[in-house]
This record gives C-alpha cells, structure tokens and sequence, in this order.
C-alpha cells in the first residue's frame, strides 16, 4: 500500500471558491481502481491550508491516477485558486494494523 501525506496551501478567500474542484477531484479519484482512500481536509487552525491524504493499493493503481483527466484538470486549475506550497510525501506501507 502507499499512503501519500502532506499539504497544500491557498489563500484563505480562495477557499469557498476551490472546495467544488476539490470535491469533484476527491470523488473522481476515490472512484478509480486501486485508490482506497483520497480526502482534503481544511485546517482547523491555519486558514487556507489543507491537508492531503491519499492511500493506494499499489504503484500501479498510483501512477493511472497520475495520467487521469480529473488530475490534470485540478493541477491546470492551481493558480486560479493560488493554491502554493505544495508539500507532499510517498510513504510505502506494507503491514497497517488499526490502533
């Protein structure tokens, strides 16, 4: 499994106007094949950043989620919602136990 953690960042205002993109790019991946969770959550204390968290089923299921159209429609989309800063991270993930 790989989980891919970390955050993007947008100004404050920009986010009633970005939360339609991010809903459709959220359920758009969560349908593809191999994705097993995707979600965007705002920041309870810092306005305008959120926080990524995607897990896959493997690289393979990664790297088609990559060539999607919903993707490269939400990257072309960025800097109408000025979203900077992105700061994201691959982990690999063989054994998940619940805690």
């Amino acid at each position: 499994m790989l989980l891919i953690i970390g955050t993007v960042r947008m100004p404050a205002e920009m986010l009633h106007e970005a939360r339609y993109a991010m809903q459709e790019m959220i359920e758009a991946s969560q349908a593809e094949d191999g994705c097993i969770t995707y979600s965007y959550s705002e920041d309870v204390i810092e306005p305008g950043l959120v926080h990524v968290t995607e897990m896959w089923r493997d690289r393979e299921a990664l790297e088609a989620h990559f060539e999607t159209e919903h993707l490269a429609e939400w990257r072309a989309n960025w800097d109408r919602f000025g979203i900077h800063d992105r700061d994201l991270q691959l982990f690999e993930a063989d054994n998940a136990e619940r805690i």
